[in-house]
């Protein structure tokens, strides 16, 4: 601090002086100060000395204050809300974990390591339906929306899913009264201010946006404030069966999503299809699972056993889910403790260690298609400046893991195109597999063009054998 000695900080300006830069920091200090908040610790007032918060070091505090401001800390531990249940939907605890040395990236397998990777890739596809229906459908209350020219390319983009993914619903007869929408990884909330739209002056219809962010939107202003609640938890924390607006109005729930990023799917499509419908007493032992909706045909629930203490006991004739609508992405952040289709996977001989370069090598799909699609961004990197919408996948990660697991030529564009698409396939098939054993008729779709997002396949699921109630008027 001898150069700091011999001169003075500018005017106005903190008197901290920053040894690495050789120069005084330039954060301007409250009046009477010397030193800004950053570095108000250096400086007494009157005796009192200032701390780093032990919570959060990043702000301080007054000494003699610490404990009357650790109890209103923005840092501190909040309580956790009713519906909260740790892993409840996590999966297995004592889930197979891949060892870090066995972590090896594609680029450094051998050519016949590789090759053989790919031979279990394609015997265990083998039989699964690898061309996928189109179901591209648009909704009317999107129309003007979709037709103002105020609206830029980014917008267009987000505008047109949306509209597929109300039009796949209103296909599935999804849309109706007395019901409640489960938004998961929600971010703004512009799926379920959609789906509201549609809805219009439709009855007993209420919306949960998952978020476990805890930024509120401006969009959030434009909903019917008795119908919203935001939940602020991460997906596989929720227990729906303690959420007081489910618990009270007993309404079946219709999970949707539009790109729930990688496990995020698998947590989602646990905390419907096993959490929701397993239920315990307030004792934690296992109480009947709810009953379907009284048909002409009936399904006999799942007999897996409940995840953890979810209490709740639904009525007689309550289905817990009604349907099931999420567009599907990143599948390279999948994880395979949280992965539901674990079960196929083993079935197929494969594991853990295949699941892991498969889930790597799904971004050759979206690679190769950039080349056939050059003017068209992903969504990832779409302007946030016109629609403001930050979508889940992230671009840069792709990119990040094309580039990593560079072949050397070993295979061409399209065949890593192929083999990629076939990796995507063969997980999302198994979370397919996963609904089917739980009752659902579960379907694999494309819902729209590439050139509108590369990540466009839709996983729709309604309860089998028309096991769903007639609308209310």
């Amino acid at each position: 601090m001898a150069e700091a000695a011999s001169v003075s900080p500018p005017p106005g300006r903190c008197a901290y002086f920053v040894e690495r830069k050789r120069r005084f920091c330039k954060m301007v200090p409250a009046r009477g100060r010397r030193f800004c908040g950053e570095h108000a610790a250096l400086e007494e007032e009157n005796g009192r000395r200032r701390i780093p918060c032990p919570l959060d070091s990043k702000h301080t505090v007054y000494e003699d204050q610490l404990q009357k401001h650790l109890k209103k800390c923005n840092s501190r531990e909040k309580p956790k809300p009713v519906y909260f249940a740790e892993d409840i939907n996590a999966g297995l605890k004592e889930s197979t974990k891949l060892p870090e040395e066995k972590q090896v990236s594609i680029s450094a397998l051998s050519k016949e390591m590789l090759e053989d990777l790919i031979r279990k890739l394609k015997r265990a596809s083998n039989g699964i339906k690898s061309v996928l229906k189109d179901q591209i459908c648009s909704h009317q209350a999107l129309h003007e929306a979709l037709n103002d020219p105020r609206n830029g390319d980014a917008a267009f983009k987000h505008l047109k899913q949306q509209a597929s993914i109300l039009g796949n619903m209103e296909r599935l007869n999804l849309l109706g009264p007395r019901r409640c929408f489960v938004e998961f990884g929600a971010g703004r909330g512009k799926l379920s201010h959609w789906v509201d739209r549609a809805l219009q002056d439709t009855k007993d219809v209420h919306f949960l946006l998952v978020e476990r962010a805890t930024t509120r939107f401006k969009v959030d202003g434009k909903h019917r404030k008795n119908s919203f609640e935001r939940l602020q938890v991460d997906i596989q924390h929720l227990c729906l069966n303690k959420v007081p607006v489910l618990v009270k109005e007993k309404l079946p729930a219709v999970g949707i999503g539009k790109h729930v990023c990688g496990s995020a799917t698998d947590l989602a499509l646990r905390c419907l299809a096993e959490t929701y419908v397993n239920l315990c007493d307030d004792d934690g032992r296992e109480s009947p699972a709810a009953k379907r909706w009284k048909s002409s045909g009936t399904h006999q629930p799942s007999n897996d056993s409940p995840r953890e203490t979810c209490s709740g006991s639904l009525a007689e004739n309550w289905s817990p889910v009604f349907g099931i609508v999420i567009a599907l992405c990143c599948h390279h952040r999948c994880d395979w403790k949280h992965y539901v289709g674990q079960e196929f996977f083993t079935a197929a001989g494969l594991g853990v260690t295949e699941f892991n370069y498969f889930k790597r090598m799904t971004s050759w799909a979206t690679c190769g298609m950039k080349e056939s699609y050059p003017q068209t961004p992903t969504i990832g990197t779409e302007s946030k400046e016109q629609d403001g919408e930050a979508d889940e996948h992230d671009s840069h990660d792709r990119s990040l893991e094309c580039n990593t697991d560079s072949l050397q030529g070993l295979l061409s564009t399209e065949e890593r195109k192929q083999i990629g698409l076939l990796c995507k396939l063969l997980i999302d098939h198994g979370r397919i597999e996963y609904l089917q054993q739980r009752g659902y008729d579960a379907v694999l779709q494309y819902y729209t063009d590439p050139s509108v997002s590369l990540e466009n396949v839709l996983l729709t699921a309604t309860p089998r054998q028309s096991s769903l109630p007639h609308s209310v008027t």
